[in-house]
């Protein structure tokens, strides 16, 4: 369990892996997303609180919802995309707690404090956006991550009724490298970003 991956598989999740703005018109199966989630839920979490929830948009209809809130720049690539996960965190996720931190009373941590739950859910369901990330790579499908919506709307549609908030938005699919691909960005360098204490 404790091995280094194969350059393959670390080239497939990181060093080869890009952000597409185009994919091929090659479908995404319901059973490919129950497949990248199957591995997302399995990040850690604090208290294993678990509050991402996300809607997989896949049919023209809801491709048409969820137009009117994306920005100029994302709107074409966004409905030309097989899937665009909206990835959001629940703000009631702690009424889950007994459930998924068993061994301790985690929900009595959170009740009547707002402040702890929105943070938590926020920082928590934004690490398991990642995850998911690295789910839909590992099982071999390409991600377009993205900011550039309107947010409040897209919950309005969405998530009404709920306490759920969107995040961001992930384009998921099989990428077309022979467009709009731009070249790879540099990153800092380990002494430029890191510390050793």
């Amino acid at each position: 369990m404790h091995e280094l991956l194969s350059d393959t598989a670390l080239d497939q999740l990181f060093r080869e892996a890009r952000t597409y703005n185009a994919f091929l018109p090659k479908p995404v199966s319901d059973e490919q997303l129950r497949q990248l989630y199957a591995l997302a839920k399995f990040g850690p979490t604090s208290a294993n609180a678990s509050p991402m929830r996300v809607v997989f948009v896949k049919s023209p209809e809801a491709k048409a919802k969820l137009s009117p809130f994306m920005s100029e720049g994302n709107r074409a690539k966004t409905l030309a995309a097989p899937v665009t996960a909206i990835v959001g965190h629940d703000h009631t996720f702690h009424q889950h707690l007994p459930r998924l931190f068993p061994h301790a009373d985690a929900k009595s941590w959170f009740d009547g404090n707002q402040a702890l739950i929105d943070i938590t859910a926020f920082r928590n369901g934004t690490l398991q956006g990642a995850y998911l990330l690295l789910a839909a790579r590992a099982v071999g499908l390409d991600c377009g991550p993205m900011s550039g919506f309107d947010n409040a709307g897209v919950d309005a549609a969405f998530f009404a009724g709920t306490a759920v908030k969107s995040n961001f938005l992930v384009n998921i699919g099989y990428g077309d490298a022979s467009r709009d691909l731009f070249p790879r960005s540099p990153r800092l360098s380990f002494d430029e970003a890191c510390t050793i204490a």
